[in-house]
């Protein structure tokens, strides 16, 4: 609020500064300035990143907040680094929980594709009509693609992200319409579809270190190091990894869709990248 001092009143309180100055030293008014700066950063509230932005959209599902806590989207995809404008594939994006995410984030000048298959389609129920449906998400196009049938442009993505969907690459059940994936097939088509310099972001539940591949059969589970050394062997480069979804806890006999541990499981995230 605005005050206006008569003269008198001002003189008088110049003076009286003055006086009570008197007798000590000049005020260090580069480390006050300091002090100030230092104060005004403590108390300013940082700005939002583009990632807890996307979080915290209001136009989001109903329910995918429930299952922000035990995925920390904002924290994993800073780390893999997907920014405004990109083009990302979102690979078994069933539900696409993280394709409304990525699309938040690349925003109108991004796209992204949202890949999905039958038996995802099973999996995830309404989700993905109610997710993709009316047009609701403008710079997401639909890829639907079965196991051994992947098809992509080459240098077409900035990244690809494959989030609790490695381990699948080793299913094998045609039962329930899962044909087995070729998977250096698979790899191969992946990096093709990336531009030099792209990045692949693998989030995927812990196996017991030195566990088969065919622990993605029996508890849904992968040993990291199955998924450095296929990538590897495709031509990526492992760029990364984040402990952001750790959980010493975890018993990692356990399939991971039992009740009580379902979101809860031990999870790596790595990031790979396509030289160039």
């Amino acid at each position: 609020m605005n005050r206006q001092l008569h003269t008198r009143g001002l003189t008088v309180l110049l003076c009286m500064l003055c006086v009570a100055a008197c007798g000590r030293d000049a005020p260090d008014t580069e480390n006050t300035a300091e002090s100030a700066t230092a104060e005004s950063a403590a108390v300013a509230p940082a700005a939002a990143s583009i990632y807890d932005l996307a979080v915290a959209s209001e136009s989001r599902l109903d329910g995918d907040q429930e299952r922000d806590a035990g995925r920390k989207p904002a924290e994993v995809l800073e780390f893999l680094g997907i920014a405004p404008g990109m083009a990302v594939l979102d690979m078994f994006s069933g539900g696409g929980y993280y394709a409304e995410l990525l699309s938040n984030v690349v925003g109108a000048d991004g796209r992204v594709v949202a890949h999905s298959n039958e038996a995802y389609l099973k999996f995830v129920g309404d989700e993905f009509t109610k997710r993709f449906g009316a047009d609701r998400l403008s710079n997401v196009d639909i890829m639907m693609a079965e196991n051994n049938q992947l098809m992509l442009d080459a240098d077409s993505f900035d990244a690809v992200m494959m989030v609790l969907s490695f381990h699948d690459l080793v299913l094998d059940d045609p039962e329930n319409g899962w044909e087995k994936i070729d998977s250096p097939a698979f790899l191969a088509e992946l990096y093709k579809s990336l531009r030099p310099g792209g990045i692949v972001g693998i989030v995927d539940h812990y196996a017991e270190a030195g566990a088969s591949a065919d622990s993605g059969n029996t508890v849904h589970r992968i040993d990291p190091a199955i998924v450095i050394a296929d990538m590897e062997a495709a031509g990526f480069e492992m760029d990364g990894q984040s402990q952001v979804l750790r959980n010493p806890d975890d018993d990692y006999s356990r399939n991971v869709f039992e009740k009580d541990i379902r979101g809860k499981s031990d999870r790596f995230v790595l990031r790979f990248r396509k030289p160039g």
